[in-house]
C-alpha cells in the first residue's frame, strides 16, 4: 500500500475513488434496461435531423444519443453531421470524417484510444438522451452486449487501472523540475509542488528506471519515514523514505541529499 503525505494522499485517494467510480459506471452503462428500443442501422440512418426525418441521433460504440439539443453542430451541413444517423466510433478517436472514415470499427485501437471513446460515452451520458441501441457490431438482435462490446469494455478497464497505477507512481515518485541552457548545461531539482504533486515533502533527485523504457527519468524520493510499499500495519524498519527502491539510481555528481542536481557542460 502506498504511504502518501497531506494533499499527495488526498489527491490519490481522490484520484482513485474517480477511477473506481468511472470502472462502476461503465459497467453499468451495458446491463439491460426494460423497454429499450433497438435501432436497425437503416433505420438509425433515418435520423440526420433534414426536413421531414424523425430526429437527429447518432450512436456511440453501439449506444444511440438524441442530439436534438446539439443540432448546430450535427444537422446537415455542420461541421459534425457525418455522426448523425450512424455509429461513427472510430472517427471521434482518429478524426477522419470521411465516409471510409465514420466507421465502428475500433477493434485495433490502442489503450489510450479506447479511453478516449470512454471519455466521448462520458460527454453523451452526460449532456444528450440515451435513446436505445444499435443492432450490430456492439448489440445483438436481442440488445445484449457482443462479444466485440465485451472486449472494449475489457480494454476500457483494463485502461482505467493502468492509469490509475500511473497516477499512485507519481504521487510516490513526482517528476523533478529540470530545465537545461547552453552556457549552464542541465539542471534538476525538487519542489514541494515538483511535477505537478503537491505534497508536504520535497525529495532528491533520482533516476527512475522502469521496464521496458529506453532511458531513465528524473523523480523527487522522499528520504524520510517508511517505504511507500510497506504495509501500515508493520513496523518501519528504516527512515530513508523511497531511498531504497530497486528501480531508483543516484546521478553521479550530485550528493545523495541534495534537492538539485547540476551538470554542466
Amino acid at each position: 500500500m502506498l504511504r502518501l503525505g497531506g494533499r499527495g494522499l488526498l489527491l490519490g485517494l481522490a484520484a482513485a475513488a474517480a477511477a473506481a467510480a468511472a470502472a462502476a459506471r461503465w459497467v453499468g452503462w451495458w446491463s439491460g434496461r426494460a423497454g429499450l428500443r433497438l435501432f436497425a442501422p437503416e433505420e438509425l440512418a433515418r435520423y440526420r435531423g433534414g426536413p421531414g426525418d424523425p430526429g437527429l441521433y447518432l450512436a456511440l460504440l453501439g449506444r444511440v444519443y438524441d442530439v436534438s439539443s446539439g443540432r448546430r453542430h450535427y444537422e446537415p451541413g455542420a461541421h459534425y453531421s457525418g455522426f448523425a444517423g450512424r455509429d461513427a466510433s472510430r472517427a471521434f478517436v482518429t478524426g477522419d470524417y470521411s465516409e471510409a472514415g465514420l466507421v465502428d470499427h475500433v477493434a485495433d485501437l490502442s489503450f489510450s484510444e479506447v479511453l478516449t471513446l470512454q471519455n466521448w460515452l462520458s460527454f453523451y451520458e452526460k449532456n444528450y438522451e440515451f435513446v436505445g441501441r444499435v443492432i450490430g457490431r456492439f448489440y445483438s438482435e436481442d440488445g445484449l452486449p457482443t462479444p466485440e462490446l465485451t472486449q472494449v469494455e475489457a480494454m476500457i478497464s483494463q485502461g482505467l487501472e493502468a492509469g490509475r497505477r500511473a497516477l499512485e507512481e507519481k504521487q510516490t515518485f513526482p517528476p523533478c523540475n529540470a530545465e537545461w541552457s547552453s552556457n549552464r548545461g542541465s539542471r534538476f531539482w525538487c519542489s514541494p509542488e515538483s511535477g505537478g504533486v503537491s505534497r508536504d515533502w520535497i525529495g532528491v533527485p533520482r533516476k527512475l528506471y522502469k521496464p521496458g523504457a529506453k532511458e531513465p527519468h528524473c523523480v523527487c524520493v522522499r528520504t524520510t519515514g517508511p517505504p511507500s510499499d510497506q504495509s501500515p500495519d508493520l513496523p518501519a524498519d528504516t527512515n530513508r523514505g523511497d531511498l531504497d527502491h530497486p528501480n531508483l539510481g543516484e546521478y553521479t555528481g550530485c550528493p545523495p541529499l541534495a534537492i538539485t542536481c547540476s551538470f554542466p557542460l
